[in-house]
């Protein structure tokens, strides 16, 4: 499985009514697209920074300006390509600002460097093919 971390802004329970909207039916794990697993995770169960690097998370809290309490886990399954899939559900929830991070680069990707397919540090946001080609070289 490949991870982002989507911290929208706004309150969590906006994220869920637009995660209800698009997946009705489903409630805390969304699935999506047969491929995109979605979770509401928070810092109250200790899943949200539990493997993160403190470099990592002061980057995020830069970049939102606060420690988030709570993000949007998007896992996507290895047996899709996902690229598309999650740009769709992150112009959802990014459309009224906040940042999502993947597990290629520590960038906090706003939608607009996501869209625009910017790239930082030599990757575009879930850029899986290029960090792998990028780790191969000697």
């Amino acid at each position: 499985m490949r991870n982002a971390f989507v911290f929208p802004a706004g309150e969590q329970a906006a994220a869920v009514a637009a995660l209800d909207a698009i997946v009705p039916a489903q409630r805390d794990r969304w699935v999506l697209a047969g491929g995109l697993y979605i979770t509401i995770v928070d810092e109250q169960t200790g899943d949200l920074f539990a493997d993160w690097e403190p470099d990592d998370l002061a980057v995020l809290e830069a970049a939102v300006g606060h420690r988030p309490t709570w993000a949007v886990l998007v896992e996507i399954s290895g047996r899709i390509d996902g690229t598309a899939e999650v740009h769709q559900l992150l112009a959802l929830l990014l459309q009224r600002g906040g940042v999502a991070i993947d597990d290629y680069s520590s960038h906090p990707w706003t939608w607009q460097e996501i869209e625009s397919q910017a790239v930082i540090g030599g990757l575009r946001f879930f850029d899986f093919r290029t960090a792998h080609e990028l780790q191969r070289e000697p």
